[in-house]
C-alpha cells in the first residue's frame, strides 16, 4: 500500500492519499466501472477502496473527469472534512 500512496502523491502533488473526498462529494455523470450510470453527489464511488484510494488510479478505465481533478488548496483545504464540505458546496452551487 505504501507504494500506491507514494505513486498517487507523486502524480498529484499536495493530494492527501486516503482523503477520497473527490470520490464521494461530487456527482459524476460518466460511466465508472461498477457504476455504469455514473454516481450521484454524496455517494461513495465503488472504485474507492477501504483506504480511500482509487482502484482505477493510473488505469485507462478511470473516467476523464476524475483524471482531470487535481489537488487545489482552496478546494481541498487542510483536512479531509474541509475538502468534503467545499466539494459538497461546489456541487450544490452548480
Amino acid at each position: 500500500m505504501a507504494a500506491l500512496i507514494a505513486k498517487q502523491e507523486s502524480i498529484e502533488p499536495g493530494c492527501r492519499a486516503g482523503c477520497g473526498a473527490c470520490c464521494i462529494a461530487p456527482s459524476i455523470s460518466s460511466a465508472i466501472p461498477g457504476m455504469p450510470g455514473g454516481k450521484p453527489a454524496g455517494v461513495r464511488c465503488v472504485q474507492l477502496d477501504d483506504d480511500n484510494l482509487c482502484r482505477l488510479f493510473g488505469d485507462p478505465r478511470r473516467p476523464a473527469v476524475c483524471a482531470r481533478f487535481v489537488f487545489d488548496h482552496d478546494v481541498c483545504g487542510e483536512r479531509r472534512d474541509q475538502a468534503l464540505a467545499t466539494l459538497a458546496w461546489l456541487e450544490a452551487s452548480t
